[in-house]
């Protein structure tokens, strides 16, 4: 995908090139306009776009709305951003419900061949007949309806004669096939619903599984590429073709989906997240969305680069998050300006620092990537440390600031700590400091060596800011389909996934912009929150720490 690596996939296009069963490759990406995409879709959307371009082919996006009382145009629109954003561009924009008159007329073409039949069966019905994977199913009672009784039931459905769940069509294959799906699955249901698209021209509607061959055939899409729980559906895939004639025969191709650890991949859950108020919707920077890696700060190029690192193959496990999370530091480290930022601050007096001096420290701002440049940074008589950075009565081996220790302020000079100020209530809440003036960083000075560094705002000048610190949403390294029947998967929803504390940062980051992105030293990557910042204060969500123990 977009490369020179290969894979099962794209093996079984170059065969087809080379033998001539195609001329060019036609893929699409399909989603259902029923929720925000994620993580996982961001997989299928990089194979179906990336393999079409290697081969100079096309990519569809094509939205299966086939149902009317889950969708909603706000999808269909957050899904056109995310595609575009990940920077893939549609050869063609298309919808199922352009063909539902097509649709429509392959579904009579079955009844017309007696492979299509109006049952009258209800839901529970229709399930209890259908049998289970040791007993075959057993034919409905309106299963042998004459093909002219099918036909005038049928139009009547589209004519809006019958209430919703009253009648369905279903294909007439195998009650007694191993394959459940092959059992005369539903292939129409009524419902009385406006469109998004085509607004009350219609109150049937094609399930999922006989339109989504049909679009693809006629769209003449070569490979239907899609996840391995669609495998068992193939069968059906093939007979829809087939049986409704389809000039063009695509191939359904399955591959295995993404799973990321303490993530849930499920639109439903996630959809329930939502809903009851766990997180700060769809575009909360700790849900697996594109929407909301793009407002954490996510970076399309670090999701590019770690689909690709995870392979297309047949088989899937949960990846760890650090494994995304590392690639995200990857596409970050050599673009984004270094700063600081303190986020629970302290204040320190430096006493033999000149109550109205202000000055002007060089500091650069990316040393990994020196073309970027230099800032100037003000400092003074009072700045704020991390309240971490001070002990008042430390461990051994801590090399920060405590009663009688010097450190290095990070661009600027030695310090030692001489008094500490408390509340009534005993809490540090200032340490007075002097600062020795032949320290300055960049001056050379060789005289002694401390071994902290610690970092730092000047107090009279620094911009107040908000920070968003996240952990997991969900506390279940693997959250899968086993869960316990007394628990539910909220039961593993993570209640201090977010931390949110207010600090401040350099005087330069007045002026910053949504989604600008910075490396705060020693807490790790942010971006600017494009939803949660006004003018009066900024707020920057973590990205990533600056550290992980994975390698890849």
């Amino acid at each position: 995908m977009e490369n020179n690596s290969s894979n099962f996939i794209k093996n079984i296009m170059i065969e087809d090139l080379e033998t001539g069963k195609h001329k060019e490759i036609i893929t699409r990406f399909p989603p259902e306009p029923n929720g925000y995409l994620h993580i996982g879709h961001a997989k299928s959307i990089i194979i179906n776009f990336g393999l079409a371009d290697d081969f100079e082919g096309k990519t569809n996006l094509r939205f299966d709305d086939t149902n009317p009382l889950k969708e909603d145009q706000e999808y269909v629109d957050s899904i056109k951003e995310d595609v575009k954003w990940l920077g893939y561009e549609w050869d063609e924009l298309r919808f199922a419900s352009d063909y539902f008159e097509e649709m429509y007329n392959r579904a009579v073409l079955l009844i017309k061949k007696g492979k299509a039949y109006v049952d009258e069966l209800s839901q529970e019905e229709i399930r209890e007949y259908r049998g289970t994977l040791t007993e075959p199913g057993k034919d409905s009672p309106y299963r042998n309806r004459t093909i002219e009784e099918n036909l005038d039931l049928f139009e009547r459905m589209r004519n809006g004669e019958f209430e919703n769940g009253s009648k369905v069509l279903r294909a007439k294959i195998d009650m007694a096939s191993p394959n459940l799906n092959m059992r005369d699955p539903v292939i129409y249901r009524v419902a009385h619903a406006i469109h998004h698209n085509t607004g009350d021209k219609w109150c049937i509607y094609p399930m999922y599984a006989f339109a989504h061959p049909l679009e693809d055939a006629i769209e003449n899409v070569t490979h239907s590429i899609c996840t391995t729980e669609f495998e068992d559906q193939r069968p059906l895939y093939n007979w829809v073709v087939e049986e409704c004639e389809m000039e063009s025969k695509p191939q359904q191709i399955e591959f295995g989906r993404l799973n990321i650890t303490n993530t849930v991949m499920s639109k439903r859950k996630l959809k329930k997240l939502v809903d009851e108020g766990f997180v700060d919707g769809w575009d909360d920077p700790r849900m697996p969305t594109i929407s909301g890696l793009r407002r954490k700060g996510f970076t399309p190029g670090a999701i590019r680069e770690f689909v690709k690192a995870t392979g297309v193959s047949k088989g899937y496990g949960a990846v760890d998050e650090a494994m995304l999370e590392h690639f995200v530091r990857e596409d970050l480290k050599l673009e984004v300006p270094r700063t600081m930022g303190v986020l629970n601050p302290l204040k320190v007096v430096i006493t033999n620092y000149p109550e109205d001096k202000v000055e002007m420290l060089d500091a650069e701002i990316n040393p990994e990537n020196l073309e970027m440049g230099s800032r100037q940074i003000p400092f003074s008589r009072e700045i704020y440390i991390e309240q971490d950075d001070f002990m008042e009565d430390p461990p051994k081996k801590y090399f920060r600031l405590f009663p009688g220790n010097e450190v290095r302020l990070k661009h600027a000079y030695f310090i030692k700590c001489n008094d500490v100020i408390k509340d009534e209530n005993g809490k540090v809440v200032e340490i007075h400091c002097t600062y020795d003036p032949e320290t300055k960083s960049g001056s050379g000075f060789t005289g002694r060596k401390v071994k902290g560094t610690i970092h730092w705002v000047d107090a009279k000048n620094a911009v107040p800011a908000e920070f968003r610190l996240y952990e997991p949403l969900i506390l279940d390294a693997e959250m899968n389909e086993e869960i316990p029947e007394e628990k539910t998967f909220l039961d593993y929803v993570n209640a201090n996934s977010l931390e949110i504390v207010q600090g401040f940062v350099e005087p330069n980051m007045k002026d910053v912009k949504p989604q600008d992105k910075f490396q705060f030293f020693r807490h790790g990557y942010f971006n600017v929150d494009p939803k949660h910042s006004t003018s009066k204060k900024t707020v920057f969500n973590r990205i990533v720490s600056l550290k992980s123990s994975f390698k890849l």
